[in-house]
């Protein structure tokens, strides 16, 4: 297609060519729909009409509401309306820890217990390093690489 400039003439007849062909298919789709409908045309057939709302009566809402109560009975196992031999039981007895369940756990407590304090007293004790006095002796090798091996285990 050639480049030219639209004028406003040029795009007022593109629009006018473009709604005759709206209104022809239009009347061919009317056509159509009339012989889809046996020649009669319904005015709630068009697409853009709402539908009509259904009124129940209240007889018909009564006997829906009973229906959905028995679906509801019958999933919670009742019957009839009335509750069922394995509802109407007492509640399952609470569960009890025996004396040696008790103990084992009170053992397991205190072992982690003890364990997190000991780790607790490496670390502080490595983090207080005593200050050097003139009368002290001079550290030996053996007694070096034991502080630094406890060093590195706290950390």
């Amino acid at each position: 297609m050639p480049t030219q400039k639209l004028t406003a003439e040029i795009i007022h007849a593109a629009i006018e060519g473009f709604e005759s062909q709206k209104r022809r298919i239009d009347y061919q789709i009317d056509e159509l729909r009339q012989l889809l409908n046996d020649g009669s045309a319904k005015p709630g057939a068009e697409p853009g009409s709402p539908a009509r709302k259904r009124k129940i009566s209240a007889a018909g809402r009564r006997r829906m509401a009973a229906a959905q109560k028995a679906r509801w009975a019958k999933i919670r196992g009742e019957a009839d309306g009335q509750p069922s031999s394995a509802q109407s039981t007492a509640p399952k007895a609470k569960r009890k820890l025996s004396a040696a369940g008790r103990k084992a756990i009170s053992e397991a407590t205190k072992r982690r217990w003890a364990l997190k304090r000991a780790e607790a007293a490496k670390t502080s004790a490595a983090k207080k390093t005593p200050a050097k006095t003139s009368g002290s002796k001079p550290k030996t090798k053996a007694r070096k690489a034991s502080e630094a091996a406890a060093m590195s285990t706290a950390q």
